[in-house]
């Protein structure tokens, strides 16, 4: 589905829910275009949306939309610039933006002004250090993946999704935050689940970690992934309070599987 015309029906739908882009790719979305859609939704949301962005990273939808498919560092510039432009539009005065090499924005107001400010929080996705960089310079929620600079996803995945690679990938955001003279509070840190099982059979478990593995490494590894969620109730809650100790990750994407993950909500509520 188009997501902002998905988090309006769900904005619309509902009276306290928080609606997010988890990401829009910044090359199929001119900044101003996002900004317009992203204020007018807070506005009639009464100040309920986040806004998600990545530099895009996917092959095929570029080819199949005829869009050159650039080097990581040049989509991650324009990822740079898009977020400046954002962040101006939303401000009280015109915006004007000379911009580097993407972008020029000529002494325009951002309207309508968006309820919360300055700006609603803007999460910025990625698995490698120079995106995760300057999301700690500029994000509200640094959304930590996997590396995709392939452009497709293969077996590798859960390998750079293990303990010690998202030790490495939370240091390089805090590293680039303290660098821009940012608290680190100012930051909260999001995971997406690559697999999340709600079970007391450790069997499924397994099976599910070594198909999504595909061989690249041991299950046994990858069952302690940040990523992966996997065991009883309760078990889950404790993997989950375990990893904001030590990661310091707040904000978890547990997939689309809402009755099997309700439990885990319901009792982490307000801890």
């Amino acid at each position: 589905m188009e997501p902002v015309v998905a988090m309006t029906a769900a904005a619309a739908a509902t009276e306290r829910l928080r609606v997010l882009s988890l990401v829009l790719a910044n090359d199929y979305r001119h900044p101003l275009l996002v900004h317009k859609a992203m204020a007018t939704l807070d506005v009639l949301s009464g100040g309920r949306v986040e806004i998600g962005l990545g530099a895009g990273w996917m092959l095929s939808d570029y080819q199949a939309a005829g869009i050159p498919y650039d080097e990581p560092a040049a989509r991650i510039q324009r990822l740079e610039e898009s977020v400046g432009i954002l962040k101006g539009l939303f401000s009280p005065t015109p915006l004007t933006f000379p911009g580097r090499r993407h972008y020029r924005i000529n002494h325009l107001e951002g309207l309508p002004k968006p309820v919360q400010q300055p700006h609603p929080p803007l999460l910025i996705g990625g698995g490698g250090r120079q995106v995760l960089s300057m999301a700690g310079r500029h994000a509200d929620i640094v959304s930590v993946n996997p590396s995709l600079r392939v452009g497709v996803v293969t077996s590798e995945l859960l390998l750079d999704a293990t303990a010690e690679r998202i030790d490495q990938k939370v240091a390089w955001v805090r590293e680039a935050a303290a660098a821009a003279g940012r608290p680190l509070d100012d930051l909260e840190l999001q995971l997406n689940l690559l697999i999340c099982r709600v079970t007391n059979r450790t069997g499924r478990i397994s099976e599910a970690v070594s198909s999504l593995a595909g061989g690249a490494a041991d299950p046994k590894l990858l069952e302690e992934s940040p990523a992966v969620l996997a065991g009883s109730v309760s078990q889950c809650v404790e993997a989950l309070q375990e990893r904001r100790e030590r990661f310091g990750i707040s904000y978890v994407n547990l997939g689309s599987n809402l009755e099997a993950v309700a439990p885990i909500v319901d009792r982490l509520a307000g801890t």
